[in-house]
């Protein structure tokens, strides 16, 4: 069984990927220009950059001593928590934004559950000066009011 894709974006004999027609032109754009865009030197210096000075990157580890006392071996927490934002969300959404940016794009829109990932995407986008869109579920707006009040902070 093949477990990898191929240059065309096949799994084997079979599979592939399926997207809606209308957003082919995007998701072509985004294949043809991905690998020279994170090739760019200067790409992956700012994004370096900005992972240090900006998102807290790279983030502590802890070791953990009573866990690791209790369970009999040595316990380290990666404290993700401590990045800008409070997770390691903000590690992809400052990735896409750059590519986003390389692209020329001017409006980002993203889905959230729990708002983590809204969070990141909105904070990102303030710091680029993009529009920003977030779709959530209207009951998870409701248990997750502080994020969503959050995203509306940073322009969401």
């Amino acid at each position: 069984m093949v477990h990898s894709v191929s240059d065309k974006g096949f799994y084997g004999s079979f599979g592939g990927a399926y997207i809606p027609e209308m957003l082919y032109p995007n998701v072509e754009e985004l294949r043809n220009k991905y690998l020279e865009i994170i090739a760019d030197p200067a790409f992956q210096q700012e994004l370096q950059a900005l992972l240090k000075d900006y998102v807290g990157r790279p983030s502590p580890l802890y070791f953990a001593s009573r866990l690791s006392k209790h369970y009999g071996a040595k316990i380290y927490l990666k404290r993700e928590d401590l990045n800008h934002t409070g997770a390691h969300k903000i590690n992809n959404t400052l990735g896409q934004i750059l590519v986003a940016e390389k692209l020329g794009k001017k409006r980002i829109i993203a889905e959230t559950g729990a708002g983590q990932h809204g969070v990141a995407t909105a904070t990102v986008c303030a710091l680029k000066g993009m529009k920003c869109i977030v779709y959530m579920g209207e009951k998870d707006m409701e248990r997750q009011a502080p994020n969503v009040g959050r995203m509306e902070l940073l322009g969401a």
